[in-house]
């Protein structure tokens, strides 16, 4: 499904130019203040102007309606986030040197540094003062600025001094004196030197501006009335299922599970959303990799064939454009493409493309591939992004003769881990380059890289990027759209960041996820109470658009699956063959270390370290650590980051468990033991994991600690034993929290521990929870046996299969190690 391109661009100006008024008329300072009052209210409030997000909506008025003044709020909060942080750099004297006009705005060029290096780049809000600011006193002159481009020796900003917009309607818009002023000081006849500024840089609108220009094309959109009703349109108009070679289709049988099968297929059936829930450790990425092996592959159903091209009957009437389509492939010719270059090789291979990530020449593979997709692959971060790239380039894609390959893939973005470089665009952009000097080829010695860019996006069948990269200026430049757009992660995005990637149009989405585990990051309070953190899968599901999860588990002990299955997936999760064996370990004679635990600190306090919105509590950090260091005194092989993780809500938690830990076990800790956010272990797992709570009062609530999502997070990160310890009383106030404390008293696994912690560890203690593990005299292994079943258990990555060497970094859109704060 095509997107007029020009309507597309049309589009976004309008959108680009509304957008610009309404944010630089804001003031900074009211921000703020208003931000400051209703934190010490302690008020989420807002205007009349903010509605719920829904489950559907009528039409585009009614959609627009309800996101873009959430958006806008989203855009506020990042604006006041920056000082929050105290990110705020210093105070920059800069000179206008010239101006100009344009659409209603003002267009200054100031004085830019070289020994600024990149500190501001495009889309970069400033503030700009006649005066620095300092203190309490604030200045009269100051408005905020849009970097439109950066030169060697100049910023070239945007700003909008005619007044306030008022209600988002930049119809009616409010002098403001203070604009005033500043549009009279940049427009003045003095000398640059007369003409001074300081400016302040406040955060970058780069990734929230794509989502604003993605969600006011909404209405351009093939799937339009889809996105709105969130329903399949019964118009009958769905393209024929299509399916794969039998080869193939065995291949995935005999490799995937029942439920990853069902959701190759729902993807063949060419529905035009496809919904996949993947739990944890339930084969998520395994799903992706053979999804794209299918739809890489997969031919029409009327024209399937194996050795050659066959009718299979008459199919039906289909729509003139996709008469058109089929038409153009039946007769390429017609095209202006030359019937001699169709011609195929020799030796039966049956086509001309890309399949290797590290060079740029198209090679021949044994492929029947008639029609040729294109794939763009999209997650919220970088770090989920490189764990499906890794995975590919390891394993391939298999073909319809089940031959494996590696199709033509590039990376487009950001903070590639080093795992992933050769398919990265700048390494490729450099690779050709390189070949062009040597070779005086097309784009000459030097190569032009916007050219070289557009060839090595026109070569890849498969082209990865963030869902904020998906926005960039390199994709609206290419001449075709994709065919397919797969997004991973996508219950960890909002709503418009979701719609970034389906801008330039695709016959059909493919949403991944669990909108049971971690939300989208929201900043905003008030964006956050009225549902702004939706996803467009949750809100697809919850108007019961059809969803295929995965329920088979590769991961965790079945005493740990038992819990999070009951409470979050309806029982649904299966686990996978000889899971508890697979995942029993010698440390679980001992009841205090079973599969799952609960261990109530009845004693302990939470408290909040000056000036934070955070939480600690150090009594579960003594006991964690007495706990920690009994373990891997016992048990050395746990002696290791890779295999030993200790998770927490709250940021200032785990930074007291990090200090506490260096404390004991040196700078080396951290090779020991990983230790970080909820957040932060998000797609992770370890063998061996702890989970401190911190909330811990009588009168106080458990604030974020309450989110269901964070806490299945949380449990499901472990493969042999998770030990969560808290306090039992607080935590009974949730729902949730209360069900998992009955499942570990029901169990005979929750542990009262009062002080001095150390006694609980004595070894005449211990010995009193030793228990006979099952496979000890019971007509199963021997000891021995045990043991070599111990240090043959599967290692296994996220998806039950092999992870990467060591964990990817953080993503762009999240840090990925931080948490929210109540």
């Amino acid at each position: 499904m095509a997107v007029d391109k020009g309507e597309l661009q049309k589009q976004e100006e309008a959108s680009y130019i509304r957008f610009c008024k309404i944010i630089l008329g804001w003031d900074y300072f009211a921000l703020l203040k208003e931000s400051d009052k209703k934190r010490n209210k302690g008020d989420n409030g807002a205007d009349s102007s903010i509605s719920q997000v829904k489950n559907t909506y009528k039409d585009i008025e009614d959609y627009l309606a309800t996101f873009e003044p959430l958006l806008f709020e989203e855009v506020k909060a990042q604006i006041i986030q920056t000082k929050d942080d105290e990110e705020v750099t210093e105070w920059t004297m800069r000179l206008v040197m010239e101006w100009n006009e344009a659409d209603g705005f003002l267009m200054p060029a100031v004085t830019y540094s070289d020994d600024e290096g990149e500190k501001i780049s495009q889309n970069d809000v400033l503030l700009l003062s006649k005066e620095q600011i300092k203190g309490t006193k604030l200045p009269k002159t100051y408005a905020f600025a849009l970097v439109e481009q950066r030169q060697h020796s100049l910023l070239r900003l945007r700003m909008f001094l005619t007044g306030e917009v008022v209600n988002l309607d930049t119809d009616v818009v409010r002098p403001c004196p203070r604009m005033l002023s500043m549009r009279s000081l940049i427009t003045s006849p003095l000398k640059p030197q007369e003409r001074a500024l300081f400016s302040l840089k406040i955060c970058s609108l780069s990734t929230i501006s794509r989502e604003y220009f993605a969600l006011r094309s909404v209405g351009t959109l093939p799937f339009k009335d889809l996105i709105l009703s969130a329903a399949i349109p019964n118009s009958g108009s769905e393209d024929q299922p299509w399916k794969v070679s039998e080869p193939l289709r065995e291949h995935f049988v005999g490799s995937l599970n029942p439920s990853q099968m069902e959701a190759v297929d729902a993807g063949l059936s060419r529905k035009p959303f496809v919904l996949i829930q993947g739990p944890p450790g339930t084969g998520k990425t395994q799903t992706i990799l053979a999804l794209l092996s299918a739809v890489l592959h997969a031919t029409p159903a009327r024209v399937h064939y194996k050795s050659g091209l066959r009718e299979l009957g008459q199919g039906p009437n289909l729509p003139m454009e996709e008469k058109h389509n089929h038409w153009t492939r039946a007769s390429p010719w017609l095209t202006g493409n030359n019937p001699r270059d169709m011609i195929m090789p020799t030796d039966g291979d049956d086509g001309f493309f890309p399949t290797t990530g590290n060079d740029l020449k198209p090679e021949v593979v044994a492929s029947s591939r008639k029609y040729r997709v294109r794939v763009l692959v999209c997650a919220p971060s970088n770090s989920a992004l490189d764990e499906i790239i890794f995975r590919l380039l390891k394993t391939g894609v298999h073909d319809e003769n089940v031959h494996s390959y590696n199709p033509k893939i590039v990376r487009i973005g950001l903070k590639a881990h080093h795992s992933v470089q050769s398919v990265c665009m700048d390494y490729l952009v450099k690779q050709k380059q390189s070949e062009s000097a040597a070779g005086k080829q097309k784009h000459g010695a030097s190569g032009d890289i916007d050219s070289i860019r557009a060839d090595i996006l026109e070569e890849a069948v498969i082209v990865f990027a963030t869902l904020s990269f998906s926005g960039s200026s390199l994709f609206s430049k290419l001449n075709h759209g994709f065919d397919v757009v797969i997004i991973d992660e996508a219950a960890q995005a909002v709503e418009p960041a979701t719609l970034v990637p389906l801008a330039n149009g695709c016959k059909q989405v493919f949403l991944v996820g669990d909108p049971v585990q971690l939300p989208a990051t929201v900043i905003s309070p008030i964006a956050g109470k009225f549902g702004y953190g939706t996803s467009l899968f949750e809100r697809f599901q919850r108007a019961g658009y059809p969803v295929n999860m995965l329920k088979m588990q590769y991961r965790m002990h079945p005493e740990i699956r038992s819990f999070p299955s009951k409470e979050f997936y309806a029982e649904a999760l299966q686990d996978a063959e000889d899971m508890e064996n697979r995942t029993t370990r010698q440390w679980h004679q001992y009841q205090c270390f079973s599969p799952f635990c609960f261990f109530d600190i009845h004693e302990g306090q939470e408290s909040q370290p000056t000036g934070s919105g955070s939480w600690v509590n150090t009594d579960e950090v003594e006991f964690v650590n007495l706990m920690y260091q009994k373990l891997v005194t016992m048990y050395p092989e746990l002696r290791s980051s890779s295999k030993f993780g200790i998770i927490s809500p709250y940021r200032h938690q785990v930074k007291l468990l990090q200090d506490r830990f260096r404390e004991s076990f040196g700078r080396e800790s951290q090779e020991f033991v990983d230790i970080q956010t909820v957040d932060g272990f998000q797609g992770r797992e370890k063998d061996f994991a702890i989970f401190s709570c911190v909330r811990a009062s009588k009168d106080r609530g458990i604030g974020f600690v309450s989110d269901a999502r964070r806490m299945n997070v949380g449990i499901t990160r472990a493969k042999s034993s998770v030990l969560v310890v808290g306090s039992a009383s607080t935590l009974r106030k949730d729902e949730h929290w209360n069900n998992l404390i009955e499942s570990a008293e029901k169990r005979n696994v929750l542990f009262k521990v009062s002080k001095p912690y150390s006694s609980f560890f004595d070894d005449s203690n211990l010995n009193t929870m030793k228990k006979q593990l099952p496979l000890f005299g019971q007509g199963g292994a021997d000891e021995e046996d045990m043991d070599n079943l111990i240090m043959d258990v599967n290692v296994q990555g996220d998806d039950g299969e092999e992870p990467p060497d060591e964990d990817f970094g953080d993503g762009d859109m999240y840090d990925g190690g931080g948490a929210y704060d109540d």
